[in-house]
């Protein structure tokens, strides 16, 4: 008995070291391990954020047709000089334009609430803001939270940004002048989140932007969880031609930040998914308000369109320690899209997908991103780079599994393909094109159908 008691422990313990070996071993690309804090996808509950300010008891009224910016303003005002607290919106549809959250403040929207943006950009105050890898004057976004910790968003209900004017008049005006820019198109965000930590936007649907959905610049330890973020792909466009969708609509645009967590999402915009940015240029790498994105974990989440699902730039400097895992696509245009801008020195690395599965046009694509740049005369400039890139046990139907282009100004290098099936239209792999290209188990084989995707750029 005595020995069966002892043979039961050391099994258990065993079952212990093992589950605990596992759990600790989980490590970014480079080899440093991962903080426990990512393993922690729970909940905000709504009982932790404070005091809660429910909307209609301080009268605003449940009218989609009625503005009320000034008197939610003020409820959020009111919890910031109290203490803090949650502002509620409960069942019903609440028109607003531009919304400031204080320090101590939270945004819950009830499951059959909306929160709904007002379509004229003359509501959105211009201001001191971050926009397509730049510090500069824009407008505002429809949320927005500055130097907040603890910021929540939650509740189940819909974050509405109201876009369709904005869509139609962009493409009219790309009729009008193709090189009409994303900020010459003066739209608003539906989410800015700037200089904070402690984020948590949990549940809630984030849909119709104007232009980028969430836009998180210099902020750290922020989580998505369980979030529908959606923009339409087709149906949108000028004088009868209704092919295109709502334009420049990124779910989730991530600048100059690190420890993040995109967990069990839906993305399905008419531009990429998780973007990574940190600024643009030829001296980009020399201004303070620029940087890095690392310590990224992107994973159990599920794709419609969108044109890349992780994309890094077009507007980025250095990112690194990234991990997309256990996803799935259908519809996407590409899978992993590093843009490459001839005028800003770039450096991609440490980045590994595995455990994906789906239909794309391309898989990987690297090429050079000309799209509105201004190249300066630096003698400096550095070589820009991708290295140590790793893809592991996906399961892809593609147009184009490899779809990758030399340029002298960047140099590519240590790419890995492990355990992994494809069938690819083209064929095009050439693992000589990478240097130091490692291959082990990769099958890459003709599909019996094509899968029907257009290449799209930017917005």
């Amino acid at each position: 008995m005595k020995r069966i008691f002892l043979l039961l422990l050391t099994f258990q313990f065993s079952i212990f070291n093992f589950q605990l070996s596992a759990k600790s071993s989980d490590s970014w690309p480079d080899g440093s391990p991962m903080d426990a804090w990512f393993q922690d996808t729970t909940k905000v509950s709504l009982s932790r954020l404070g005091r809660q300010y429910k909307v209609t008891d301080y009268g605003v009224k449940n009218d989609s047709t009625l503005l009320q910016t000034a008197q939610i303003q003020a409820i959020i005002d009111k919890a910031a000089s109290e203490g803090g607290g949650v502002i509620l919106f409960p069942k019903g549809t609440y028109l607003s334009a531009a919304l400031f959250f204080k320090p101590g403040t939270h945004l819950w929207v009830e499951q059959e609430a909306r929160l709904k943006a007002i379509d004229e950009i003359k509501y959105y105050p211009v201001l001191q803001t971050r926009i397509e890898g730049e510090t500069r004057k824009y407008f505002s976004a429809f949320i927005n939270a500055d130097k907040v910790d603890g910021f929540t968003i939650g509740g189940g209900g819909t974050i509405d940004g109201n876009g369709r004017r904005f869509w139609e008049e962009f493409w009219v005006r790309r009729v009008f002048n193709p090189q009409c820019t994303n900020v010459d198109a003066m739209r608003y965000r539906l989410v800015y989140i700037s200089d904070s930590k402690n984020v948590t936007v949990q549940d809630v649907r984030l849909i119709n932007s104007p232009f980028w959905t969430n836009h998180i610049y210099r902020s750290e330890h922020v989580r998505y969880l369980s979030c529908y973020i959606y923009s339409p792909t087709s149906g949108i466009g000028a004088y009868g031609d209704k092919s295109h969708g709502g334009p420049s609509t990124d779910a989730i645009d991530l600048d100059v930040c690190h420890d993040v967590i995109v967990n069990d999402c839906y993305m399905s915009v008419n531009d990429d998914a998780v973007v990574l940015k940190g600024g643009k240029g030829t001296w980009a790498d020399t201004k303070p308000e620029n940087g890095p994105n690392y310590r990224i974990l992107v994973q159990n989440c599920r794709y419609g369109v969108v044109h890349g699902c992780l994309t890094i730039g077009s507007e980025s400097l250095h990112s690194y320690n990234v991990i997309v895992r256990n996803i799935t696509f259908s519809q996407a245009h590409r899978v992993l899209w590093l843009k490459m801008r001839p005028d800003t020195p770039q450096h991609y690395e440490y980045i590994r997908l595995e455990n994906l599965k789906g239909n794309c046009g391309s898989f990987l694509v690297i090429r050079p991103w000309t799209q509105f740049y201004t190249p300066g005369d630096r003698p400096d400039m550095p070589l820009s780079q991708c290295n140590n890139i790793v893809i592991n046990n996906i399961d892809v139907d593609s147009n184009n599994f490899f779809d990758v282009g030399l340029s002298e100004k960047y140099a590519l290098r240590d790419f890995t393909f492990t355990n992994s099936k494809v069938r690819d239209q083209k064929q095009a792999f050439d693992e000589k094109i990478i240097k130091n290209t490692t291959i082990k188990n990769l099958q890459i084989e003709k599909p019996k159908s094509t899968p029907s995707h257009k290449n799209m750029g930017d917005m």
